[in-house]
């Protein structure tokens, strides 16, 4: 399995509107589907964090996530609206060992 790990650094005093921004998108359906999936948010460390932390079988299941639900103008939308609160990101692509 792959976990893939969205960091978001949020600006300062901005946690509050991307995490109303992100309940939207949960609600809305808009998140993209993996096997298994979850927010976190920082509780020590780096400050105003949003971590999307997804589960996929195979690196070409997470690519197609990537071409489909993140391809609609739907999604677009609404993540211009999100990266207004976001200083910076990085991703982690992990592969679990069993």
């Amino acid at each position: 399995m792959y976990i893939v790990r969205d960091i978001f650094h949020l600006k300062f005093g901005h946690f509050k509107e991307a995490n109303t921004l992100l309940k939207e998108a949960m609600n809305d359906g808009m998140m993209p589907h993996a096997q298994a999936a979850r927010v976190l948010s920082d509780f020590t460390g780096h400050s105003y964090r949003l971590i999307f932390e997804e589960g996929f079988d195979s690196l070409a299941d997470y690519e197609k996530t990537l071409s489909s639900s993140m391809g609609e103008d739907k999604w677009k939308k609404w993540y211009d609206g999100f990266k207004q609160h976001v200083e910076s990101s990085h991703r982690e692509i992990l592969r679990t060992i069993n």
